[in-house]
């Protein structure tokens, strides 16, 4: 949700903050604020409503100066979008400021006994108790008692806090002191020469180091000019595992494209050739995922599989049924982790559960792993951030390689997702002795292609701008598919729902004349995937059936947009649009097919004139319920 960045060291404080928040500005851009601290000791804070150009001109008509300081951008829970209710948000003695990311479930208990108390509040968010509670615990001390230090009176606040948050807070009286809580959402701690920096995610400290570590749950950690200290809630000392970030800085910047979400569509071949990278061989046809850490053995004892993930990642694991199921014969359930753990799921120690993540910070997929955990289930994760804390609550995990994604709409997360999971498919076929290692060599070989093939396809990015045009006055569409293609008509209307803010839903082919075939007239338009593997029995069935369903939609003067694969003219014939993805494999043409609804989704949305990299009302990372 909102985005914290936070710094002490020799460099002026609000360059470093402020480009921070700019690449923290996906995780929450409905107010942004700064407060530093000048080396008189003296505090100051700007705030302004809005887009972080905003607070960026606060500071031009306004300038601070400082030799430590905290900056927030905000994804608006308590309290609405306003310049008061911005972050950081003082205490009664305005000696204290705090920035907040996430959910006090109790807060409203907390206001009302400290307002009892003698505590003055000005705004209508939950961050604000934070302030005054540890005001209570620091400045509000018996006579005659010394003041605790900052992080003391900061555990103590956290005893009476319910629900999942990350924090940082600092006070004036305390020269050159960060002290940052987690219990739930990520707090990324970089380390450098006698500076040190918090932040939420990593992009936000990339440009001044790469060796960082996780907060883990229930951690505190100190930050001075000297060091960084991390303890429980109980004030037992931590040793953090320190890890070197290895992406590139550029990776988080747009590179020359206008939009970062198109920037990560184009690296979609780079991504898939990562994370196909020393996991497959040509010569044997052997899967190698070392990270898995969960023995052949058990593996092979495993008689049915969970999958728990949310929004994009969700329509992946619905892919990946299809792929473990074809591949390795086990049975897969796919679940919305947020629904998981509140249905008391049947699980035990014969059950391996797969939690889907692109951040590994999800707050409801991390809940629902806990809640497998409970029962006894191996836990896997597929991810896209090591060291991320669903990494770390999973018996082994299998990172993606798509490196920082930055656009809230995912794209190259989704396609490395559905790699991982064939090559999941395919290494639990290879325990289990479901595949030979001549068919599953001709699947790697399948898959090495891929990439190239992406490409091809990403050279035809301008066949889809008349067809945005065309359609992008809609206002409603229909996305079918059948098998495999049935979750990439489900993450193509989401796509599109997400940033050009468009009505769209994905709907299984099969299923039209149960409803669906109500809405169709000339004014709606229809994405169709109709991709097809010659010679394949399961997906030339599912073909013929697709092409009845296009045959249904015309009769209906219904607008027909096909994906098809290259060279297909049965389709073309039928339809308004065709666009064509290079012939591959029915289990791989997924991976294919939704490079033209990614791009066609963007095209219409720029037509619109919406904001792609940062649609409203939603977050790149979901870290509270």
């Amino acid at each position: 949700m909102c985005g914290i960045v936070g710094y002490v060291g020799g460099k002026q404080v609000v360059p470093v903050i402020i480009e921070g928040l700019k690449k923290l500005e996906y995780r929450g851009y409905d107010s942004a604020g700064i407060a530093v601290v000048d080396d008189a000791g003296g505090m100051d804070v700007r705030r302004a409503e809005g887009k972080l150009r905003n607070l960026e001109e606060a500071l031009r008509l306004k300038p601070l100066d400082g030799v430590y300081g905290l900056g927030h951008t905000r994804w608006a829970t308590h309290g609405r979008p306003t310049e008061e209710n911005a972050h950081p948000h003082r205490d009664c003695t305005r000696r204290l400021v705090v920035v907040h990311n996430g959910i006090i479930e109790n807060y409203l208990q907390i206001k009302r006994q400290l307002i009892d108390e003698g505590h003055t509040f000005v705004t209508e968010t939950d961050t604000e108790v934070i302030a005054h509670l540890v005001e209570k615990y620091s400045y509000r001390i018996q006579e005659g008692e010394p003041r605790p230090p900052l992080e003391n009176a900061v555990r103590r606040a956290a005893e009476y806090m319910k629900g999942l948050y990350a924090f940082a807070i600092l006070s004036a009286d305390e020269p050159e002191k960060i002290v940052a809580v987690r219990k739930g959402p990520p707090v990324v701690i970089g380390l450098g020469q006698d500076e040190y920096f918090v932040a939420s995610d990593v992009p936000a400290i990339l440009y001044h180091t790469r060796d960082i570590f996780y907060l883990g749950d229930n951690e505190i950690v100190t930050l001075t000019r000297s060091g960084a200290e991390v303890s429980d809630f109980e004030g037992n000392a931590v040793t953090p595992v320190v890890q070197r970030i290895t992406w590139d800085p550029i990776m988080a910047e747009k590179g020359g494209f206008k939009h970062f979400m198109l920037k990560e569509i184009y690296e979609q071949p780079r991504a898939v050739r990562d994370t196909v990278a020393g996991r497959v061989s040509l010569d044997t046809g052997s899967i190698f995922l070392a990270d898995v850490h969960i023995s052949e053995e058990t593996l092979r004892s495993i008689r049915n599989i969970k999958i728990v993930a949310c929004g994009t990642s969700w329509h992946a694991a619905l892919a990946g049924k299809y792929l473990i199921e074809g591949f390795a014969r086990i049975p897969v359930e796919v679940e919305y982790a947020s629904e998981f753990r509140y249905r008391d799921p049947i699980l035990d120690d014969k059950t391996l559960t797969i939690a889907i993540t692109q951040s590994g910070e999800t707050a409801d997929t991390i809940a629902a792993v806990r809640e497998a955990k409970d029962k006894h289930s191996k836990i896997l994760a597929i991810c896209n951030v090591v060291g991320s804390m669903v990494t770390r609550e999973a018996d082994g995990a299998i990172i993606t390689h798509a490196g920082p994604e930055i656009g809230v709409a995912s794209t190259k997360a989704f396609t490395s997702q559905l790699v991982v999971l064939y090559l999941l498919g395919l290494y639990l076929a290879q325990v289990r002795d479901q595949l030979t290692a001549d068919e599953r060599r001709k699947h790697v070989e399948e898959l090495l292609e891929v990439p190239l093939k992406m490409e091809q396809l990403l050279g035809h990015d301008d066949e889809l701008e008349p067809i945005a045009k065309e359609f992008s006055r809609a206002s409603d569409f229909l996305y079918l598919g059948r098998g495999i293609n049935f979750p990439i008509a489900l993450e193509g209307a989401l796509k599109l729902k997400e940033i050009s803010y468009i009505h769209a839903e994905g709907y299984p082919a099969g299923e039209m004349k149960h409803g669906p075939n109500a809405l169709i007239d000339e004014t709606l338009p229809i994405v169709v995937i109709a991709t097809r593997e010659k010679g394949n029995r399961n997906s030339e069935l599912l073909y013929e059936k697709t092409l009845s369903n296009i045959t249904e939609v015309k009769a209906r003067e219904g607008k027909v947009l096909a994906i098809v694969t290259e060279g297909d003219t049965e389709v073309a014939e039928l339809v308004d649009h065709v666009v064509e993805v290079p012939a591959t494999t029915e289990m791989l043409s997924a991976v294919l097919s939704i490079v033209p609804l990614q791009l066609l989704a963007y095209h219409i949305a720029v037509r619109r004139g919406c904001d792609v990299d940062q649609p409203r009302n939603l977050a790149k990372s979901v870290t509270v319920e």
